[in-house]
């Protein structure tokens, strides 16, 4: 019990890696596979890439919280944010745009477990909230 807030960290942050180099290494290739749309705009690649490049600098600031201990809260604060940021826009385009692919389903599942696992982790490390 001791250790899982690191490992929620490490699990995380080597699980969004992937994803992360899915969206941007090579978008023209990868989106119209994964999503079924095309990435040929200059336009649409720079987003991906970009987006690529914030959840690159998120897995690290998660990694740097899994090895420092002082970093430890922030991250897992970070961490909590970010799936949870992620899971609100999603159940906000499932309202609004209706059901999307089965990978962004789960997607959104692992975003809300991850966020919730997190503030949990977060509590275990920072104690109770004054």
């Amino acid at each position: 019990m001791k250790h899982l807030p690191r490992l929620i960290l490490l699990v995380s942050s080597l699980g969004l890696i992937p994803i992360a180099l899915s969206y941007g290494v090579s978008p023209r290739t990868t989106t119209p596979m994964l999503f079924g749309f095309s990435a040929d705009a200059v336009d649409a690649a720079h987003i991906l890439r970009a987006v690529m490049g914030l959840y690159l600098a998120m897995a690290a600031l998660w990694l740097a919280g899994w090895w420092t201990p002082r970093l430890r809260p922030a991250a897992l604060v970070s961490l909590a944010t970010f799936m949870l940021g992620l899971a609100g826009g999603r159940l906000l385009s499932f309202v609004l745009d209706g059901r999307p692919a089965p990978l962004l389903i789960s997607y959104f599942m692992l975003e809300v477990s991850i966020g919730v696992l997190a503030l949990w982790a977060y509590r275990q490390v920072a104690g109770p909230v004054r």
